[in-house]
């Protein structure tokens, strides 16, 4: 494992070149940014932040963070206002736009570098106001303790989290930041002695020391501020997919791990994928991403209370203005009778209710021999577009997060199928058929998957 991890340490150094280019872009864009909180009172000083600012940045995605920092007596409203007219102004030949996080921030892009001017409370440790307030410790604290092998291991981490899909902390990934990458590799020291770590690592394990309880699958805590988890922040799926690869690397180390996987696909469960498509005014990304991922939990369990069986869903948007709810089901048409159980004869009361609830309308009643009353039901829908075209045309409020309603009453397609999408949505769609390319490399060597269960 050694030798491979000496050489993608090495391939992910940025050349010289391009640690020159980037300091050039920082430097200038520090300079522009600095001109314009002169104007404002309430700005005590800039502070680059991030990877840049660590030294931990990978070649092909490395953005620029800015933090500006305001006195802390500052309300939100003018925190907000004043950072994004800095930002707008400052950047305004670079096409800034907005970006939410708990507060706006303001964001551009200058050749392949993503620019972030990020307002901050000017506070003393622990006396968070936003979140934004500890980035600017998580900076001093990082460039003070770890070390130039460290942050080679960090590149290291970042590339093989990059390679099996699960680096970055956006809401549409929820997956491994850039921070958490650099504390987990201070926590164990090395990115070897990390995957042997979490190959074995259990369930609600703290990595780091707090004295507060967390419930979440596994616990990463934050080293200038110990009451907060920063594994709650990524999902159980991509926590457990870090745990597998770890595993399977552990077992058989090979390049292979730090190299993106292209699936093979097919066409067989095209016909089980339900697919709701509909289209959004502009907003950040950030904000459409949530609702949509929102909806898509809302509408699986109207589907399963129906009794859709919903076996994996998921959400996408092209960030622009179409987005796609998707829903992998056991089957898009089911059976249009269904028990419906009832209490046990014992409970009296109970019984009585049951029968003069359901008697009128079942097509069959009966005791069952767990001795529960069971009806026979008959379902309004037996297919899943019915249902959820129905739905949707009278439940928006139930089903749907508010910030989307109005874009749902504007129009909205429900199919099966991938008949109706475009090359890159078919992609996208495709990874709910798929076997998880985190399952492809296990170290269990001696199974073999059959070649046709591989799409």
């Amino acid at each position: 494992m050694k030798q491979i991890i000496s050489k993608i340490s090495k391939n992910s150094i940025p050349s010289d070149r391009l640690q020159k280019s980037k300091k050039e872009i920082a430097d200038t864009i520090y300079q522009l940014v600095e001109k314009e909180i002169r104007k404002y009172s309430e700005v005590i000083k800039l502070e680059f932040g991030g990877s840049y600012a660590k030294g931990t940045w990978l070649s092909k995605n490395a953005d620029i963070d800015i933090f500006i920092k305001f006195k802390k007596n500052i309300s939100e409203e003018k925190l907000e206002s004043i950072s994004k007219e800095i930002g707008f102004t400052s950047l305004k030949k670079y096409s800034p736009y907005v970006r939410y996080s708990q507060h706006p921030y303001v964001e551009a892009r200058i050749k392949d570098t993503k620019i972030n001017i990020v307002p901050c409370y000017d506070v003393k440790i622990g006396e968070w106001k936003s979140a934004a307030d500890r980035s600017p410790y998580h900076t001093k604290f990082m460039k003070k303790s770890l070390t130039p092998k460290m942050r080679s291991e960090v590149r290291v981490l970042k590339t093989f989290l990059q390679s099996n899909g699960i680096y970055g902390a956006e809401i549409a990934k929820q997956g491994f930041s850039g921070y958490i990458s650099e504390v987990l590799i201070l926590q164990y020291g090395s990115f070897e002695k990390l995957v042997k770590s979490i190959s074995k690592i259990k369930e609600n394990q703290v990595i780091g020391k707090t004295s507060n309880q967390f419930d979440t699958t596994i616990v990463v805590i934050d080293p200038i501020d110990d009451k907060r988890n920063l594994a709650a922040a990524i999902s159980n799926e991509n926590i457990v997919k870090l745990i597998l690869i770890c595993r399977s690397l552990k077992a058989k180390p090979s390049l292979k791990f730090f190299k993106t996987k292209t699936l093979k696909k097919s066409n067989k469960f095209w016909k089980n994928l339900l697919i709701v498509k509909f289209e959004f005014k502009t907003r950040s990304p950030d904000i459409i991403w949530g609702q949509i991922k929102r909806a898509t939990t809302s509408l699986s369990k109207q589907l399963e209370l129906e009794g859709f069986s919903v076996l994996r869903s998921k959400s996408y948007t092209d960030e622009q203005k179409e987005a796609y709810l998707m829903f992998f089901l056991e089957s898009t048409q089911i059976s249009e009778i269904y028990q419906k159980k009832g209490p046990e004869i014992f409970r009296d009361d109970s019984t009585k209710s049951f029968i003069t609830k359901n008697l009128k309308n079942t097509e069959l009643m009966w005791i069952g021999n767990d001795l529960k009353i069971i009806a026979l039901e008959k379902r309004k829908h037996t297919e899943a577009i019915s249902f959820m075209n129905e739905f949707l045309q009278k439940n928006l409020n139930v089903g749907i997060p508010k910030g989307l309603q109005g874009d749902f009453k504007q129009g909205f397609k429900v199919f099966v199928g991938n008949k109706n999408l475009r090359k890159s949505i078919k992609e996208e769609a495709s990874e709910l058929i798929s076997v998880d390319g985190t399952l492809l490399p296990v170290s269990y060597t001696h199974l073999t998957l059959p070649t046709k269960r591989i799409v």
